[in-house]
């Protein structure tokens, strides 16, 4: 499939379902979507790659379907539906479907979600998402992975992460722990995926620039992490890569 991966994932109630806002994901672990596939290198919402038509289309002809299906055979689908597409010329394309949110999109949307989570969650859990809606900030969001030396084949772990105090979390930036331990007071790393720096801004541009400068306070031996974090968007607007 030749175009744009992106991310578009909906809470379900086994009939209803509503929309999160898309993501845009990079699976390749080096910087022109180069190397092996990841579980996720970073992302950020909101996306060019699927604009208010596409995302139209997805509803009615990818996530519509799947849970009316779904409700058909008799196991209706209550929760989060994450659809991993390929934006193609001809349409939207499935690349995969998982019945979670997904990991670094949803650290990167929620930062856009202006409207109470739990409701809604509870409500899907309940099987009425009648008149839920979910609102979300104007605001650019991204999210940086903070990889271990050897992230994605065979990683090492127990080095600690120096930085972490020097980072001013706020409510436009906070560092997400994934593979990281508390070890004899020290925060010491403990997977491949080791933190997810996310930064919110008003441009794509200023969230991205923000999201950097906190990556590079923090410091463990073999860090390592992509420095084209929605290199798309940016190439589309004219700005920096």
């Amino acid at each position: 499939l030749e175009g744009e991966e992106a991310s578009v994932i909906a809470l379900g109630d086994g009939e209803r379902f509503v929309l999160l806002a898309p993501a845009q994901d990079h699976k390749r672990v080096g910087e022109g979507d180069t190397g092996p596939n990841t579980g996720g290198m970073g992302a950020y919402s909101p996306t060019p790659a699927v604009g208010e038509a596409d995302l139209r289309v997805v509803a009615d002809k990818v996530i519509g379907p799947a849970v009316r299906q779904l409700a058909k055979e008799g196991r209706p689908f209550r929760g989060a539906l994450y659809a991993g597409l390929m934006m193609t010329a001809q349409g939207p394309k499935v690349i995969e479907f998982n019945a979670r949110l997904g990991d670094p999109e949803t650290q990167t949307i929620l930062a856009r979600l202006e409207s109470d989570l739990l409701p809604a969650l509870h409500a899907a859990a309940k099987g009425d998402l009648r008149g839920v809606e979910l609102a979300f900030s104007e605001k650019a969001a991204i999210t940086v992975v903070l990889a271990a030396e050897g992230y994605p084949g065979k990683v090492r772990t127990g080095d600690p992460i120096a930085g972490l105090d020097q980072v001013q979390e706020d409510d436009d930036l906070i560092v997400f722990h994934a593979g990281t331990a508390l070890r004899d007071g020290r925060v010491v790393t403990s997977g491949g995926r080791v933190l997810g720096v996310t930064a919110r801004g008003a441009t794509v541009e200023e969230a991205r620039e923000r999201a950097y400068r906190a990556c590079e306070t923090i410091h463990f031996a073999g860090m390592h992490y992509r420095r084209d974090i929605a290199h798309r968007a940016l190439a589309r607007s004219g700005g920096s890569k």
